[in-house]
């Protein structure tokens, strides 16, 4: 190659002068990329009239004119990265010891030994192939999605084909009822018309049979009758004729003949049916945030029509609960859930609960023929105290299945034999292993002390997993009436394992004694204050952390039943004891407006029990 010496310097030009935009390098350097805009399968040294490409390696001889073409022209600065070690030189000429790349596989011009732009890489051609199966797949799922909206139209419209038939199939059937109790109603006035006029003209013969006698007979007289008995004759004819029924008869007719006003006029029907049309597609409702209220474990939801609109039949309520504030997003891994058959503008969804921050709402009216589009979704927060039970820090006979415990007396004694028969030192095995116990949550407090130690003895404790730190909350606990001893309330993390809740200064309780005597107390710091109050079935517990309220209710009356006033110097937990019985946590409850209500009023006045506060 006529390159001045270059060549041997250990690089050579690779183009032939023309365009100048890449320099290869000496056998085993790497190749710059292929710059866009190149021709496929053409050499971008434009002054060679070869075209064909090299092995790679392989050298050609330049003729003259494109060898001095070549020489001193400078690089661009669309090369490729520099090889480890190297420098580019200022301005970007070429300079000894300077080594570019180029992509596998494109070749070299025989006429020039540039490089040709030839195939893409197999980088290159993986993309170009993602992005083919990845178009074919939008299409075949565009396919699809016609072929299912052809469907669709055609079910569709069958479907309204057949409800438009049976609207006017009831509309005929309607018709002929209304016919047919009109003939009914023509035939028996009919008939009742013909009997009246049938005994009437009965009577008037029969009148003008006696009537025609009796003047036969006055006619007769009259002209036999001598003078000394006409006077007679005379009398007995006029007291008959004034008996007789022609003269006592009526000549007026009892009904009319008249039946038009039994004829109907369907001229406003007629005229409402030739304006009938297809129901319009309802408007879109809007749903009134100023009106919608979420408390007590409800949520009211409000809307209203933009316009008025008789032809609405109900509206579709969907809600779906999420953690993600703001706008509801298109993909939820929560389903919709739908209420129908809807008839105001407003609705209450009760007895919910809210394990979930957020709830999703949108609504749609309805007519007898379509529904319209969903309104504008909304998302409301569900701000409420979710809690679970913490399996690693209960008592080992006590058995917890998600927010359920139950007392299980062998529960120690099978823990023993399976310990024994893992590691055989005759240890028992940790509650933590055992499948009653449950994998806490991440986000949930480590246990500080999990084990199988962590309440033993007499301790029959098991303790809920989030910490009270801060604001108001509320939780309810049923239980078993046969439990022989039970208790609900609050404690430190630092409890100890051999404390019962109540007896130390780190919890604060109520507690149920079923044995022997029954017996219903507050208990705090070892002691006990007895409840002269009925002792109800489920108990609701409320902790204010910042103002040290921790009351407790009568869950299905709101009766109060104890309030504790105290200063927490550190975060609780909700905290609970069972023995011989079993319980039932209820979590993700706000807090009652009843309960709050109280509490306002209760807390300017002192507490009833300063003795365990």
């Amino acid at each position: 190659m006529q390159d001045g010496g270059r060549r041997d310097a250990g690089w050579r030009e690779e183009g032939c002068g023309m365009d100048g935009r890449r320099t290869e390098p000496a056998r085993g350097g790497r190749w710059g990329s292929v710059p866009p805009g190149v021709p496929e399968g053409q050499c971008r040294a434009g002054g060679c009239a070869g075209g064909r490409p090299l092995p790679a390696g392989q050298r050609t001889r330049l003729p003259s004119h494109v060898a001095a073409a070549c020489r001193g022209r400078r690089a661009p600065d669309a090369w490729a990265p520099l090889a480890p070690g190297t420098r580019r030189p200022a301005g970007g000429g070429l300079r000894r010891g300077r080594v570019l790349s180029r992509p596998r596989g494109a070749g070299r011009c025989r006429g020039c030994g540039g490089v040709l732009t030839g195939a893409p890489g197999q980088e290159a051609l993986r993309k170009i192939i993602t992005t083919l199966a990845v178009k074919n797949e939008e299409i075949q799922n565009f396919i699809y999605a016609l072929k299912q909206m052809l469907q669709n139209v055609e079910d569709n419209s069958a479907r309204v084909q057949e409800d438009l038939e049976g609207e006017f199939q009831s509309l005929y059937a309607l018709l002929d009822e209304l016919k047919d109790n009109m003939l009914m109603k023509i035939k028996q006035d009919r008939a009742s018309r013909t009997y009246e006029l049938q005994a009437q003209l009965a009577a008037c013969a029969k009148a003008l049979e006696s009537s025609e006698e009796l003047l036969e007979t006055a006619n007769q007289t009259l002209e036999t009758a001598n003078n000394h008995d006409f006077p007679q004759a005379a009398k007995q004819i006029k007291d008959s004729v004034t008996m007789a029924p022609a003269f006592r008869l009526s000549l007026k007719a009892k009904v009319s003949d008249n039946m038009s006003h039994l004829m109907v006029d369907f001229a406003q029907e007629r005229r409402l049916l030739q304006a009938l049309a297809f129901l319009p597609v309802p408007s879109t409702p809007e749903i009134d945030l100023a009106e919608s209220l979420v408390a007590d474990n409800c949520v009211t939801l409000a809307w209203r029509m933009p316009d008025e609109d008789s032809k609405i039949d109900h509206y579709v309520l969907e809600y779906r609960k999420t953690n993600f504030e703001g706008p509801p997003r298109a993909k939820e891994d929560q389903p919709w859930m739908v209420i129908e058959g809807i008839k105001g503008t407003e609705y209450t969804l009760s007895g919910l609960k809210f394990d979930m921050k957020y709830m999703n709402f949108r609504v749609r009216a309805c007519n007898k023929a379509v529904a319209g589009e969903f309104s504008e979704p909304v998302t409301l927060e569900t701000r409420a105290f979710m809690f679970r039970l913490d399996a690693s820090t209960c008592h080992q006979n006590l058995r917890v299945e998600e927010l359920s415990v139950e007392w299980d007396a062998t529960g120690g004694k099978v823990q023993d034999v399976k310990a024994r028969e893992k590691d055989g030192k005759g240890r028992t095995a940790s509650p933590a292993n055992s499948p009653a116990r449950v994998v806490q949550s991440p986000k949930r407090m480590p246990s500080g002390r999990g084990g199988r130690d962590r309440f033993t003895a007499e301790s029959y404790t098991v303790l809920g997993d989030t910490l009270i730190d801060a604001d108001d909350h509320y939780w309810e606990v049923r239980y078993d009436r046969d439990s022989k001893a039970f208790g609900v309330g609050v404690a430190y993390r630092s409890l100890g394992k051999f404390d019962q809740l109540g007896k130390t200064s780190a919890s604060w309780c109520l507690h149920l004694n079923n044995w022997l005597q029954v017996s219903f107390s507050a208990k705090h710091a070892n002691k006990a204050k007895v409840l002269d109050v009925p002792v109800p079935d489920c108990i609701g517990v409320y902790c204010n952390f910042h103002e040290g309220f921790l009351s407790f209710y009568n869950a299905r009356t709101k009766q109060l039943l104890h309030t504790f006033k105290a200063r927490f110097t550190q975060p609780v937990l909700p905290a609970f004891m069972v023995w011989c019985g079993s319980f039932h946590v209820s979590s993700g409850l706000q807090v009652p407006s009843a309960v709050k209500c109280l509490q306002k009023r209760n807390s300017t006045a002192s507490s009833s029990n300063a003795s365990l506060t």
